[in-house]
């Protein structure tokens, strides 16, 4: 699903909120007790294996694709960009979506009944598995506190969306903090680490493969 932007908050008891945690997005493809992490154009991230091995362990018995991001976190629970980046801190992957499970290809259901499938999926035990949660309609209330404490803004998503593929159509919309600290020489710091691009808006076209392979 596309993640595309508006500049302001907003309050519609038609959406959901979620904090926007700043990290690498990546699909979760979990089988049985293992699981494989893969970015935006669907490459497999190489360096993360003990969070891959940790989150098999956390959904054992299941397999099903998760949507989510994976995050380097402080003390208070913040998303430390550069500790990701520079492989410093240890990873979590925090997941908002749920795609396929045992067979069902969710796409088509509504992302507030994918997320309540989601929220009954993950423990609520201490692991690197993480539910992201979300409040509805008070979308100002959340970016306010987002900005109040330094984080990278919130995502708004329509309660009734669907999960598409579609480059042209999307219903979730990230409205950044214009004060996050840590977006500031982001830009020359990719760079200096000449990091291979992922572009923001890339094609989601190896998820709609994936759940039709998990389908058959």
């Amino acid at each position: 699903m596309r993640l595309s932007r508006v500049a302001e908050p907003f309050d519609d008891p038609d959406w959901l909120f979620e904090i926007k945690h700043d990290g690498f997005r990546a699909l979760a493809f979990c089988d049985s007790g293992e699981a494989r992490l893969v970015s935006r154009n669907g490459n497999v991230f190489k360096s993360f294996p003990s969070l891959a091995v940790d989150l098999g362990a956390v959904l054992p018995r299941t397999r099903a694709i998760l949507d989510g991001e994976i995050v380097c976190l402080d003390s208070r629970g913040r998303s430390q960009f550069n500790e990701l980046l520079y492989r410093r801190g240890e990873p979590y992957f925090y997941a908002f979506d749920l795609l396929w499970i045992a067979g069902h290809d969710l796409r088509r259901v509504s992302l507030h009944e994918r997320k309540a499938k989601l929220r009954s999926l993950i423990p609520a035990s201490e692991s690197r598995g993480l539910y992201c949660d979300h409040i509805e309609e008070r979308g100002c209330d959340l970016y306010s506190l987002a900005c109040k404490h330094d984080l990278e803004g919130i995502v708004a998503k329509h309660k009734s969306g669907l999960y598409l593929c579609d480059e042209s159509t999307t219903s979730w919309f990230k409205i950044r903090n214009r004060d996050y600290s840590q977006i500031i020489g982001r830009d020359e710091q990719f760079e200096r680490l000449e990091r291979p691009h992922e572009p923001e808006q890339a094609g989601w076209a190896s998820c709609a493969l994936a759940c039709a392979a998990s389908v058959q």
